[in-house]
């Protein structure tokens, strides 16, 4: 079993996932085989198993070692990653969402790269989507290699539009907010069909904020912003389209409530979320395609999104370093990311990779586009050190309003100085990683 580095702590790492409190239970299992090459990832379908099934073989393939990944259903992958961290026994490499990459590095969780990188003539980072290199990193350092990136886009069910005489979408050019608005409540029947469906939290709302040249939080991070007049705009017109036009399902709970099952029953004409749908979506029963995000008064600025695989800061120099360093490579090489495009998990963050991310939908190369700032175009998702804690607090408040329970400047009002505190803490953990790096 690893040592792990004295950055972590038991207690730090624990609160990644705000776990203080828990138990650890002692004891080791038999483990992996001596040599083997472990890794973490998170699956929740058949259809993801059969993915990293094939990951598996083209790491003994290319490795000529046992494959050996741990499985983790995806709502208790965080949980179970950061016990295996405290408790040194983390495989040598760990699939991160980009949203918590800053939380491990800022911890210590996870070793930088960037000397890894320097000494690999073979390794080519530029072969990567710019965005999936900035979620990568913390601090101006590396910390993980992505394996996926992809900005958030518009599906519609072109079957509800035909059947109205609506004319489709352009295929390239970005809507506007004022017409895609139109075009939501043309297309509800109450009761019958709706115009647009959402998640009810952060991670939705956040594609319109950048779109109209918000954030979250403030450009140095010191402060919540979601009470800047350019959030609050897209909050507001967001809600509106709950509350006030009603072109959405009703939700009947907001916890459970899905964007993508409300778009599969085949009664609603447009649906916001990323291309890593795409793999369920090709099991509807109607004709679907993409289009780029509406644009805002900063254009089609969407979230983009994207996840990574990173070297747990315990694993041990030499031999046991080697390892993890060719099976993250191997993990984030063109012939593993085209065996993840091809079933269509989601776009690869490899430039070299993203041809075999083949249609359906027709429109599926836009995704491509708008990462190379062909078409539209994306922001990535801004986070803070403190992620889980900001989405938490978010999440306990800010869903009223998609109910019509509370108004939108009463609910900001009330989170802004809670969320003011999260950010100072977030600088404080910035200020004491950089000066322990220094």
């Amino acid at each position: 079993m690893r040592t792990m580095s004295t950055n972590l702590t038991r207690r730090s790492v624990l609160q990644l996932g705000g776990l203080a409190g828990i138990a650890l239970a002692a004891g080791c299992s038999s483990g992996p085989p001596a040599g083997a090459a472990t890794w973490a990832m998170w699956s929740s379908s058949a259809a993801e198993k059969k993915v990293w099934e094939d990951f598996g073989k083209y790491v003994e393939q290319q490795l000529g070692v046992k494959s050996v990944a741990t499985l983790t259903p995806s709502s208790g992958y965080p949980t179970k990653l950061d016990l295996q961290l405290v408790s040194g026994t983390a495989s040598l490499v760990t699939a991160l969402n980009g949203t918590l990459i800053p939380t491990y590095a800022a911890r210590g969780a996870h070793r930088q790269l960037d000397d890894l990188i320097a000494a690999d003539p073979d390794f080519k980072l530029d072969d990567f989507y710019e965005t999936s290199r900035k979620i990568s990193g913390f601090n101006g350092k590396t910390y993980a290699i992505g394996f996926d990136v992809a900005p958030t886009v518009m599906y519609y069910n072109k079957d509800l539009l035909k059947k109205q005489g609506i004319p489709l979408p352009s295929r390239t050019e970005p809507m506007s907010w004022a017409t895609f608005r139109d075009l939501a409540k043309q297309l509800t029947k109450p009761g019958e069909q709706y115009g647009f469906t959402c998640a009810p939290a952060i991670d939705d709302l956040v594609s319109w904020i950048y779109c109209a040249g918000g954030n979250v939080m403030s450009a140095d991070a010191s402060r919540s912003a979601l009470g800047d007049p350019e959030a609050m705009e897209a909050l507001q017109f967001v809600i509106d389209l709950f509350v006030k036009d009603k072109v959405t399902p009703p939700i009947k709970n907001l916890v459970t409530e899905s964007s993508l099952s409300n778009f599969m029953q085949g009664n609603v004409a447009f649906m916001q979320n990323g291309p890593w749908q795409v793999v369920n979506a090709r099991k509807a029963k109607f004709d679907w395609d993409i289009i780029p995000f509406p644009a805002g008064a900063n254009g089609s600025t969407p979230r983009v999104s994207g996840s990574s695989f990173a070297i747990p800061s315990g694993v041990r120099e030499g031999a046991e370093l080697d390892l993890a360093w060719k099976l993250l490579k191997t993990l984030t090489s063109t012939g593993a990311l085209d065996i993840y495009a091809k079933a269509g998990r989601n776009n690869p963050a490899r430039l070299s990779a993203g041809s075999a991310f083949r249609p359906p939908p027709d429109n599926l190369g836009i995704v491509q586009d708008i990462l190379a700032g062909k078409v539209a175009g994306g922001h990535a998702f801004d986070v803070t050190t403190n992620w889980n804690q900001v989405k938490q607090l978010l999440g306990q408040d800010l869903p009223r309003t998609f109910l019509g329970q509370v108004g939108v400047p009463e609910a900001i009002n009330g989170l802004t100085p809670r969320l003011d505190v999260l950010m100072r803490q977030h600088l404080d953990t910035v200020r004491q990683a950089t000066a322990r790096k220094g």
